[in-house]
């Protein structure tokens, strides 16, 4: 079968670098000598050919390790191909020293040689296509000397490149990219980029900078389907509804059986100075538009200052913070509490986690969560009464849940969204690209829509009261608590995605009027 795309609608385990070596392993221990690395370099010169069918120049850089003897494959059969077909396409390949070869790359210079490939000390002054083989899943250093000038050249050029299993640089399991030497690490590559990732899909290639450099993900398996024993590290959290169901429910539903939402925050200015009421109300706003039955807000608002409706979402009821934190009203709602909260929000905490069975935790809650162990040990106990919780931390509010600091996050946010998950037995939303949402004791998932169109201010006030709403519905399993949650980020970032080009620039305000109904 040829490489297939991996798609925002699909579902898809991802397993690690060591999972990944297990299944090449066993698969080499029961296949003729270099099959696998046949297979991938046929692979690579497949895609190569349907990505670039008019190309005049192919640049192909090859590491000294197995990931450039799959470049050298890929190279022999375009090169071959190119003399059948009388294309008159230039394949040249530069390729790396090393004192000693892996047998199967040995074996993959020998037959590019024998075909009479080119392989030069310098890559070519102009090319129209180039393929990435430098280097595989096993990096632990920045490319350096001559490789990582041949990956700046790459990375300069406006022609597309293809990059073998991974991105060079970039580390399989988490996401996080080694530049070139002297290089930025925030800077992405010109041209269009693809990425055919071999064996397994790896989950570094969908969060953190894997995204950027990857580029459009194509997946072969070599014919080595994993065996379940193998386990998953994450799950590519694709949907095959575009993440979003119109059904309004049965005719007999009432506002009462699609379920409230309570949303606290939004700091008035008279309290600090800092007046953050819209946050809250963004929230509300997102809640409504996604199908919640009342969406009820408590603002943290100053002694002169009581806001009492919004023109533009008249169906959100206000209510005095006070009536709100009676056990009734919580007991029956999700909660969405944070948002726009500044230090104020510390005086509803205590009341909120102990009377809101299905809660959401956003923004400045968070901050005030890790800064006190007396509401760390409350929020942690929620889970031994079967209550839901959500946080929803971007990288610096995880780091301070974690007490460590933002790079260590980003280091390993699959690895930080687990830990904060198992700290507070909650449900772990940690934003960003390609937001991982983590469950207690379950395999993390990976949100594969989003853009930088979100890096806007109350964009994530807006997922908050989407999250608040897929949760409404009472007597959730916490499976379908996760199912839920991971749904209304996919959204999220999915109206993000396919935001009108004729509409202007998205704003928090105009995306919580294109929330659809999650149920």
């Amino acid at each position: 079968m040829p490489p297939r795309r991996i798609t925002q609608q699909s579902t898809e385990p991802l397993h690690g670098v060591a999972q990944t070596r297990a299944l090449e392993q066993a698969a080499a221990a029961r296949l003729p000598d270099h099959a696998l690395m046949g297979r991938a370099g046929l692979a690579v010169a497949q895609l190569a050919q349907a990505l670039a069918p008019h190309a005049s120049c192919i640049w192909v850089a090859c590491g000294p390790g197995n990931n450039g003897g799959d470049g050298l494959i890929a190279a022999t059969h375009l090169h071959q191909g190119a003399l059948a077909s009388g294309q008159g396409l230039q394949v040249v390949v530069t390729l790396l020293p090393a004192a000693q070869r892996p047998a199967d790359a040995l074996w993959a210079l020998a037959k590019a040689q024998a075909a009479g490939v080119q392989i030069c000390e310098h890559p070519p002054e102009h090319w129209d296509f180039s393929i990435d083989a430098l280097l595989g899943i096993g990096v632990t250093r920045p490319p350096d000397g001559v490789m990582g000038d041949w990956l700046s050249r790459l990375h300069q050029s406006e022609a597309p490149c293809l990059c073998v299993d991974v991105p060079s640089g970039l580390a399989a399991d988490t996401g996080h990219w080694l530049p070139p030497a002297g290089k930025s690490p925030d800077r992405a590559p010109t041209g269009a980029q693809h990425t055919l990732t071999l064996l397994t899909l790896k989950p570094g290639l969908f969060t953190h900078r894997g995204r950027d450099l990857a580029g459009d993900v194509w997946f072969d398996d070599l014919q080595c389907s994993p065996p379940p024993e193998l386990g998953v590290t994450a799950w590519l959290a694709g949907r095959t509804d575009g993440g979003m169901s119109r059904s309004a429910g049965p005719h007999s539903s009432h506002k009462g059986s699609r379920g409230d939402v309570v949303v606290i925050g939004g700091q008035d200015i008279g309290l600090s100075g800092a007046g953050m009421t819209g946050a809250a109300v963004l929230a509300a706003r997102a809640a409504v538009h996604a199908g919640a039955g009342r969406v009820l807000v408590g603002l943290l608002d100053g002694v002169e200052s009581h806001t009492a409706w919004d023109p533009l979402a008249p169906e959100l009821m206000f209510r005095h913070l006070d009536l709100l934190l009676q056990a009734g009203a919580l007991s029956n709602s999700t909660t969405v509490c944070g948002c726009g909260g500044g230090q104020a929000v510390a005086g509803p905490l205590t009341a909120v986690l102990s009377r809101s069975p299905r809660l959401v935790l956003d923004a400045d809650a968070l901050n005030v969560i890790a800064a006190d162990e007396a509401l760390q040990q409350q929020l942690t106990q929620r889970t031994a009464r079967a209550w839901i919780t959500v946080l929803t931390p971007h990288p610096l509010e995880a780091a301070r849940l974690l007490g460590t600091n933002t790079a260590r996050v980003m280091a390993d946010r699959l690895q930080a969204a687990n830990e904060i998950a198992e700290r507070f037995q909650a449900i772990c939303v940690l934003k960003g690209s390609g937001t991982v949402i983590a469950a207690p004791g379950a395999v993390p998932l990976i949100n594969p829509t989003g853009s930088a169109a979100l890096a806007t201010a109350g964009t994530g006030d807006v997922l908050a009261g989407l999250v608040g709403a897929a949760l409404a519905t009472p007597r959730l399993t916490p499976q379908q608590a996760c199912q839920r949650v991971a749904a209304a980020v996919y959204q999220h970032g999915w109206l993000a995605d396919h935001w009108p080009p004729d509409s202007g620039a998205l704003s928090a305000s105009r995306l919580a009027e294109r929330v659809m109904t999650l149920r």
